[in-house]
C-alpha cells in the first residue's frame, strides 16, 4: 500500500479513536464493550503478565509520578532538535524569513513557562483551614452537587463543583481532571496557565508543521520536478503529480530515472529527507489532535463546565445522590448548567479566580 494511503488511514485512525474517546466516556454501550474486550483479553493474556501491567497502568496513572512529564521533555526535545538540526539550515539557505524560523522557538519558550506554572501551581486544594473560603463561592444544584455533603477521605465539606482526586489524595476547588503530563490536577487556580500551555502547544506544532511543508514544497518547486514523467507500474507514462511526491519509493525513483536519465529532486527530497517527511507527518497529526482538544477546552470555558461535569453531566440525577434525603415520590431531574454567566464572565472567572486573588491579599 502507497505511502499517502497508509499516512491517511493512520490519521483518519487516529482521530476516529479521538473523537470516540470523547463520545464513547459518557455512552454506556460503548464502556460495556470496552469492559467485554477487557474481559476477552483477560483470557488471553498470561494471569502473571497481567498482574505486572495493573501494577505498571496502576504507576502511571494513579499514582503521582513524572514519568510522563520526563516523556513530554524529551519529545518535545527531539521534535526540535530534528527541526534546528536540518531544518532551520535548510530554510536558512533557500531564504526563508528569520521570523517565520524563529517562530518556533518562541511558542517553545512561552509554552515551557506555562507548562512548568501549570505544573508546580497549587490547583485549588482545600483545607480546614481555607474550607470555609470556597463554600459560598459557587451554588449548589442540588443534583451534581448537593448541599451538606462531605469527603470521606478529607473529612471536609466539600463545596460545589469541588471532587477529591485520588492520585494526588486532595479535594481541589472547581475540579476539573487530573493530567498526567504536568502531573497536577487542574483546578480553579491553574486552569487559566493549563490553557495557555495547551494553545502555546498547539500553535508549536502547527507553526512547525507549516514550515516543514513549505520547505519541502519549496524544494519540489525549485528543482522542476514537475516538469518530468515517471512510468507507472502498468508501464504508463505519468506526469509527476503531487500525489507521487508524497508517496514516492525508491522502485519509482528508477523507474523516473530511466525515462529521464536522473531524479535528483525525488531522490533529495524524500531518500535524503525521511526524518524530516516523518516530522512532518508526526506534527501534523499532533496539531489535529491538539487542536480538537483546544477545541473542546474553550468550549468548556466559554459555557463554563469543568471536564469533570461535562463527563458526569448526563449522569447527575437526584436519585443518585445517596447523601441527600428525599421522599419516594421525588422525579429525578437532568443536571442543568446554572454556573454560566455569559462568555465574557466565564473567561474571567477562569482567568482571574475571585478565591486566588483572596487568598493573596490574606498573604
Amino acid at each position: 500500500m502507497d505511502f499517502l494511503v497508509l499516512f491517511l488511514l493512520y490519521l483518519a485512525l487516529v482521530l476516529l479513536g479521538f473523537v470516540m474517546i470523547c463520545i464513547g466516556s459518557k455512552t454506556h454501550y460503548l464502556q460495556g464493550l470496552t469492559s467485554r474486550g477487557a474481559q476477552i483479553f483477560s483470557y488471553i493474556i498470561p494471569e502473571c503478565l497481567q498482574r505486572v501491567m495493573l501494577r505498571v497502568l496502576h504507576y502511571l496513572f494513579h499514582t503521582r509520578n513524572n514519568t510522563f512529564v520526563i516523556l513530554h521533555l524529551i519529545l518535545q526535545g527531539m521534535v526540535y532538535t530534528e527541526y534546528t538540526w536540518e531544518i532551520f539550515g535548510l530554510c536558512q539557505q533557500l531564504e526563508f524569513s528569520l521570523y517565520y524560523l524563529f517562530l518556533p522557538y518562541l511558542l517553545l519558550i512561552v509554552n515551557l513557562v506555562f507548562f512548568a506554572l501549570t505544573c508546580v501551581t497549587n490547583p485549588g486544594t482545600i483545607t480546614k483551614a481555607n474550607e470555609l473560603l470556597f463554600l459560598p463561592v459557587y451554588e449548589f444544584d442540588e443534583v451534581m452537587f448537593p448541599k451538606n455533603v462531605r469527603c470521606p477521605t478529607c473529612d471536609l465539606r466539600k463545596p460545589a463543583r469541588s471532587k477529591h482526586c485520588s492520585v494526588c489524595n486532595r479535594c481541589v476547588h472547581r475540579f476539573d481532571h487530573h493530567c498526567v503530563w504536568v502531573n497536577n490536577c487542574i483546578g480553579a487556580w491553574n486552569t487559566r496557565y493549563f490553557l495557555c500551555y495547551l494553545w502555546t502547544l498547539t500553535a508549536s506544532a502547527a507553526t512547525m508543521a507549516v514550515v516543514s511543508t513549505v520547505f519541502l514544497v519549496r524544494l519540489a518547486v525549485m528543482s522542476d520536478v514537475y516538469l518530468q514523467t515517471y512510468v507507472d507500474d502498468l508501464g504508463h507514462l505519468q506526469v509527476v503529480d503531487t500525489v507521487f511526491l508524497v508517496q514516492v519509493t525508491a522502485a519509482q525513483v528508477t523507474a523516473l530515472r530511466a525515462v529521464c536519465g536522473t531524479a535528483p529532486a525525488i531522490k533529495y527530497l524524500f531518500l535524503t529527507f525521511p526524518r524530516i517527511v516523518f516530522l512532518v507527518g508526526f506534527v501534523m497529526v499532533l496539531s489535529f489532535l491538539l487542536g480538537g482538544y483546544l477545541c473542546f477546552c474553550l468550549y468548556l470555558a466559554a459555557t463554563n463546565q469543568t471536564t469533570n461535569e461535562w463527563y458526569k453531566g448526563d449522569r447527575a440525577w437526584c436519585q443518585q445522590c445517596p447523601h441527600v434525603a428525599r421522599p419516594p415520590a421525588v422525579e429525578p431531574r437532568a443536571y442543568r448548567n446554572i454556573h454560566s454567566r455569559g462568555l465574557w464572565g466565564n473567561l474571567r472567572e477562569i482567568f482571574l479566580p475571585a478565591t486566588a486573588r483572596y487568598e493573596r491579599k490574606k498573604k
